[in-house]
């Protein structure tokens, strides 16, 4: 029985069996409603299609092997948006701005709360849980969310909820021995959503690389980033890497984290119409293998939880389960157990 002292239990958590694997998703992620999908250039079907092919490629035999998330209530949510923020959302108006899809304030909400919301309300209870199991077993994999563009108080960029500085709340709220992160986003935009959300906060640390000359150009929100890696237009692998690996391990000698949030998005991607950069698919897969790398060389390794953010060309799906393949067979994320637990 849990002590008078011990911290409320999280309905988002939950234990897995050993022989589930740490990587969560939930066929609800996947967007798909009279093909409004298909009027942003987000790829709102790519969480299915990295599923399968995981599936394909024979690292995943079921969804028996890997673990779905809860929806997060609306008061789990305001345990960091502002009600208003919330309540603002059941105006289809100002979803439209939030999804950058101009066709659906024309919807009425209950549809929009059903096809659009719901599924980004999943992805992020999936981030939520991931970070709890990254804890667990020394790595985690959310095939969904990295809503960076999203704070507390204000939506934009196709991201609705919060949900990194969510994980990071509930780590925070809920596990008694956590008491730094470190947030690693390497998304071609910047995460200007969590960094207004930890501005003033030092248990944070974040280190962003990002094309600096595209959206959001937030430059109050840089104020959170204590290691900025300003990318310029077409910037390519040598150059790309190389700055990667150096800031990374840097980032970890100077701030020590009891997790790692990583932002692993993919429109850095050559081609990519909205990041700007040119990197290849053997470039982002070297990039992961670089990042997870330095977290498990530490002399005491670093939990890390991936969340699969923005990536806005159908091939993106194929590239994120190839750099998972990838870790796999590296044995990155495999056979990983932390000595002791999350104190949950």
């Amino acid at each position: 029985m849990a002590s008078e002292a011990s911290p409320p239990q999280c309905r988002l958590y939950r234990d897995i069996e050993p022989n589930q694997l740490p990587i969560v998703y939930s066929s609800t992620y996947n967007i798909g409603f009279l093909g409004l999908e298909k009027l942003h250039p987000f790829d709102s079907g790519k969480w299915g299609r990295i599923f399968t092919m995981l599936c394909q490629d024979g690292m995943i035999a079921s969804s028996r092997d890997i673990v779905e998330p809860l929806e997060p209530t609306e008061d789990e949510l305001l345990k960091v948006h502002e009600k208003s923020y919330i309540d603002s959302l059941r105006w289809s108006v100002n979803v439209a701005r939030v999804t950058e899809v101009p066709i659906v304030a024309m919807l009425p909400n209950f549809i929009i709360q059903r096809k659009v919301l719901r599924p980004l309300r999943y992805q992020t209870g999936g981030t939520i849980l991931a970070a709890k199991l990254a804890l667990d077993r020394g790595w985690a994999i959310n095939i969904g969310g990295g809503f960076h563009h999203c704070s507390r108080s204000e939506g934009g960029g196709f991201c609705a909820y919060a949900d990194i500085t969510l994980a990071i709340h509930y780590l925070f709220e809920h596990v008694p021995t956590m008491g730094s992160a470190m947030i690693v986003d390497l998304d071609a935009h910047q995460g200007n959503g969590h960094e207004r959300d930890f501005v003033d906060d030092k248990r944070v640390y974040i280190l962003d690389a990002y094309n600096a000359g595209i959206y959001p150009m937030d430059f109050p929100a840089r104020r959170a980033i204590r290691r900025s890696v300003e990318l310029r237009h077409e910037t390519s692998d040598d150059e790309y890497l190389r700055l990667v690996e150096r800031h990374v391990e840097s980032a970890l000698n100077e701030f020590r984290p009891d997790v790692i949030v990583y932002n692993a998005g993919t429109d850095i991607l050559i081609g990519d119409p909205l990041g700007r950069l040119a990197i290849t698919a053997e470039g982002i897969v070297q990039r992961d293998e670089i990042v997870f790398k330095a977290a498990r060389s530490r002399e005491k390794p670093v939990p890390i939880v991936m969340v699969t953010s923005g990536g806005y060309q159908k091939k993106t799906a194929r590239v994120i389960a190839d750099s998972i393949l990838n870790l796999w067979t590296k044995k990155l994320i495999s056979g990983l157990e932390l000595d002791g637990s999350s104190s949950l």
